[in-house]
């Protein structure tokens, strides 16, 4: 049996970064296994920082497939270029984020600028102010698209459900598909119990994506994305026929995580993914 739509390519593997601050080699060999995995169809590419790329060199990364951040800006975005070309890697998409103090129109500039490796796609960090109306137009005009940062080490670092409704709406208005980073470590919206974060799950953000796509308001977004009962989650997800699955995907494309394991094995125990993925020696 295999990975149902709405979760194909869900999970960027950020193994490398915060919780998990998996060592490079790991983080590697790691997703070696995943992408040959009969969870395969799960995961995205493997999300490493561009200064990263140097260390790429002595690892056995033939054919490996990166997302790359650039947390500085576009200035990053030629040194990646010239990394990649250097090794034996696929650079599918490049995540650049707005300086502070730094105009939309300087950013995107730039941007233009600097162009990216090969077929790369570009996700714009879409920055939490005054900017954001802005970059949203931009990015729908100039075809890149959106990533949203929805939590981090710290409390206010986590948008709250009206704040993350209004984002998802917009971006299905202009027409960009965008992706969610940092701090959805479960499937369903939580209080966490260590830090006392109030978390976004990445289900919350699917069904949040399908309610936009059908027109629903900044408060009915916001309702979805509040939404704690798992089994409530976990029953709307079940019943999204292929074609809204379909428009929210190509909306939500996915979202980082730090572990594979945590999500896959959570979606096997709401019942959304079978457990025969896991194989018969479990998770690698």
């Amino acid at each position: 049996m295999s990975i149902p739509d709405f979760a194909r390519s869900l999970c960027d593997d950020a193994a490398v970064f915060p919780p998990g601050r998996t060592p490079l080699p790991e983080a590697v060999s790691a997703h070696a296994r995943h992408v040959t995995s009969p969870y395969a169809e799960l995961v995205g590419p493997l999300v490493l920082a561009a200064p990263a790329l140097a260390d790429l060199a002595t690892l056995a990364v033939d054919g490996l497939e990166l997302s790359v951040t650039a947390p500085q800006g576009p200035g990053q975005v030629p040194a990646v270029r010239t990394a990649a070309a250097e090794l034996p890697v696929r650079v599918r998409a490049l995540e650049v984020a707005v300086p502070p103090g730094q105009s939309p129109a300087e950013f995107f500039a730039a941007l233009d600028r600097a162009g990216g490796p090969g077929d790369a796609v570009v996700f714009v960090e879409v920055p939490r102010d005054e900017r954001r109306a802005e970059v949203i137009a931009r990015c729908a005009t100039a075809g890149y698209r959106a990533k949203f940062r929805t939590g981090g080490v710290r409390a206010d670092l986590y948008p709250d459900e009206a704040e993350l409704a209004t984002a998802i709406r917009s971006v299905v208005e202009a027409g960009v598909p965008f992706k969610a980073t940092a701090g959805l470590h479960h499937a369903v919206r939580n209080t966490d119990p260590g830090t006392g974060f109030e978390q976004h799950g990445y289900l919350n953000l699917l069904l949040a994506t399908d309610a936009a796509v059908d027109f629903a308001d900044d408060t009915e977004i916001a309702a979805v994305l509040a939404e704690r009962d798992a089994d409530k989650i976990a029953e709307r997800v079940a019943k999204l026929d292929s074609a809204r699955v379909t428009a929210a995907r190509t909306r939500f494309l996915s979202f980082g995580t730090c572990s594979i394991a945590e999500p896959l094995t959570e979606l096997v125990d709401l019942g959304l993914v079978p457990a025969a993925v896991l194989g018969e020696g479990g998770l690698p």
